[in-house]
């Protein structure tokens, strides 16, 4: 934290969380956007750089944590939530954040991602949804939609993609939420919700690769097409997009969604959104009503509900171990008759 030299805490700001290194990401990466909503929003948090932790694992989001002046570990490829887990219960003080991508998060490191978020470990995990592997130059990625050519599928890829939220929900992540890179003050907002959620907050952003995967995200980036495709999730309101406000979302018997004209259903009809609801279908639903974004796509926060953090049940359980057998017990199991010796070589 600053102080005035008389050990007098200043406010914080931006440059105290920017570090010293030279960004090296291609020039027009997204990844630019997110960093300095990033660093512009931590110092409003209130915790200073001291007590935040950035962890990423491999790909081009895993360079997030040399340009941010906190405690960082760059780990093994989709191992951040695992590492990040272990911190975050070990120094339940600390503000954990994972800035991983869709490859890291979502093929090697899928398994770490969905116990991270069904154990409801205290993590801001943010997931850079490009669509492709851009650190290793255009494969595709898990997230690549079917048929996607690539230099590594010069005929079209076969894989069904992830989506990314539906399967956050299905781990029962308590927070569940997305963004797109360019749109600053609403991926501010977004992670300013997570950051005050108690236990794991997703955070999926649409990130542009503009050198392996141009305009993926154009229908939601550009201008005149946002304006029809932005589906904007505010709580307590009903669910309406569109130049004029004139198209909603209603749902079906069935439980799925579907898009209609406000004129032709009337105001009542429509969906009231509401992320606090417990039970995690209507947020699915929603996750699924556009399977590629570029068409109307929802974004903002799909899910917010409240349930034990795994780091607060587990500081409770040891000290009422230790409360009841004392550190000897441990000491005896180390060392009692169960335990064996392994002779150095040689020896």
């Amino acid at each position: 934290m600053s102080t005035n030299g008389h050990s007098t805490p200043l406010p914080m700001t931006k440059k105290d969380f920017s570090s010293d290194q030279e960004t090296r990401w291609c020039p027009g990466c997204g990844d630019y956007a997110i960093l300095a909503t990033v660093q512009s929003l931590m110092p409003e948090l209130g915790v200073p750089p001291e007590r935040t932790v950035f962890i990423s694992g491999i790909g081009c989001a895993g360079r997030f944590v040399y340009y941010m002046d906190t405690y960082g570990m760059h780990g093994i490829h989709g191992r951040a939530p695992a590492l990040a887990t272990g911190l975050a219960v070990s120094r339940p003080e600390l503000s954990v954040w994972v800035v991983t991508g869709d490859g890291d998060s979502l093929s090697i490191g899928g398994n770490h991602l969905i116990h991270a978020l069904r154990r409801n470990v205290p993590l801001k995990i943010l997931l850079f949804n490009n669509q492709i592997y851009g650190l290793t130059k255009g494969q595709y990625s898990p997230t690549s939609e079917q048929g996607k050519v690539t230099k590594s599928t010069p005929f079209g890829s076969q894989d069904h993609p992830f989506n990314p939220l539906a399967l956050a929900l299905g781990a029962e992540a308590t927070f569940v939420a997305r963004a797109v890179d360019t749109d600053r003050g609403h991926v501010a907002d977004v992670l300013r919700a997570a950051a005050e959620h108690k236990g794991a907050a997703f955070v999926e952003i649409y990130q542009n690769c503009n050198v392996f995967n141009d305009g993926a995200f154009d229908a939601l980036r550009d201008k005149e097409p946002r304006k029809r495709n932005m589906i904007m999730l505010e709580a307590g309101k009903p669910i309406r997009f569109g130049e004029e406000n004139e198209r909603g979302v209603v749902q079906r018997s069935d439980g799925s969604l579907e898009l209609v004209d406000v004129a032709d259903v009337g105001e009542d009809a429509l969906v009231i959104h509401d992320p606090e609801h417990r039970d995690p279908s209507l947020a699915f639903a929603l996750a699924h009503l556009a399977e590629r974004p570029t068409g109307p796509t929802p974004v903002g926060v799909f899910r917010s509900v409240s349930r034990p953090v795994y780091a607060e049940g587990l500081h409770e359980e040891l000290e009422e171990a230790r409360s009841n057998v004392g550190d000897e017990e441990l000491t005896e199991l180390l060392t009692g008759g169960d335990a064996w010796t392994v002779p150095a070589a040689g020896a």
